[in-house]
């Protein structure tokens, strides 16, 4: 496809340039990626970030994993005051391939704070060690259990999300769909967050992003060959493993998708929405002007910032019907 790259420094929102301008431009070596997992957990742990919200009990637990394989843990995030009987099962990104439970501590407890919801969240298995359906099915044992157990976790099992960034997106988007064919459980929303949904990277914005500082090209290709075992592409990768390829959406949990205009991801996901919609599946889509994959973590001080979670929020609080949300 004869698709120009994008110079994403022209069109980013301003508030972001002084982070974007200082992200490494060295392309990432994935021939190496428990080496590229390492690096990312030391950028991580250089980052600056707020101290979590002291309301917030947040513990661990081993739930029972998938026939043959080993129980994931599983975070809970439960709020001090104000408890309504909702919760958000989320799950979070880095490819498939990289990071973990801790990337998305701050997330999942401000909005257990800040919706009074009990907030999960799956260290599910990553490629290539252990690539598709692993993760998947980790990710499935974990809401299972959630509920099955919603009674003792004071929830609601009819007021129930799930929700992920990025790769998160993919497997709970993947999540719900499994979900639906196997008849349990029900998810009553899904809040998929720029989400990884097609492994032939065929779009013109899959193709335009390719400065290294973001999500790149490189990467996403890196990343569906890890997860596939090298079949991405090819003719033979189901739904369950790109959402993208399904045919049938008829009977899915409503959804809500935001995505940046500078992410490799905004074609797919626009495409996603617009076949949600097409087989009757309530969907909200936002597009924000300005935005790279991972904005809102990145600059999380920034109006666009501020404005994307406040949407968010608002949609999942409606969703699961409760105060707060807006």
């Amino acid at each position: 496809m004869g698709v120009e790259p994008i110079d994403i420094g022209s069109r980013l929102d301003p508030e972001h340039r002084a982070v974007f301008d200082a992200l490494p431009r060295e392309p990432r070596d994935w021939s190496d990626i428990p080496a590229l997992r390492r690096k990312f957990a030391v950028g991580r742990e250089a980052m600056l970030r707020p101290p979590l919200p002291a309301t917030v009990e947040i513990s661990d637990r081993l739930v029972p994993g998938p026939e043959g394989g080993p129980d994931p843990r599983l975070r809970l995030y439960v709020p001090g005051s104000d408890r309504q009987p909702a919760a958000l099962y989320w799950i979070h990104g880095g490819g498939t391939v990289i990071d973990d439970l801790e990337m998305n501590d701050h997330y999942c407890a401000n909005f257990a704070e800040r919706l009074g919801i009990l907030v999960t969240s799956i260290d599910y298995r990553l490629a290539p060690e252990n690539p598709y359906p692993a993760g998947l099915e980790d990710c499935y044992a974990g809401l299972e259990w959630v509920f099955e157990n919603a009674a003792e976790l004071g929830v609601d099992p009819a007021r129930i999300a799930v929700g992920g960034g990025s790769a998160g997106g993919l497997l709970a988007a993947a999540l719900a769909l499994l979900a639906r064919d196997r008849g349990r459980p029900r998810p009553c929303f899904q809040l998929l967050v720029y989400p990884m949904l097609d492994d032939r990277n065929a779009t013109a914005s899959a193709h335009a992003i390719t400065d290294p500082r973001v999500w790149d090209r490189a990467s996403s290709l890196a990343a569906w060959d890890a997860y596939l075992e090298g079949k991405a592409g090819s003719d033979d990768v189901p739904a369950y493993a790109a959402p993208a390829r399904a045919t049938d959406l008829a009977g899915l949990p409503p959804a809500y998708i935001n995505v940046g205009d500078l992410d490799l991801f905004l074609d797919e996901d626009i495409a996603y929405a617009g076949a949600l919609n097409a087989a009757g599946v309530p969907v909200e889509l936002h597009v924000y002007p300005g935005a790279y994959h991972g904005s809102p973590g990145a600059v999380p001080d920034a109006e666009l910032s501020r404005r994307w979670i406040a949407d968010e929020m608002g949609a999942l609080g409606r969703a699961l019907r409760v105060f707060g949300g807006d």
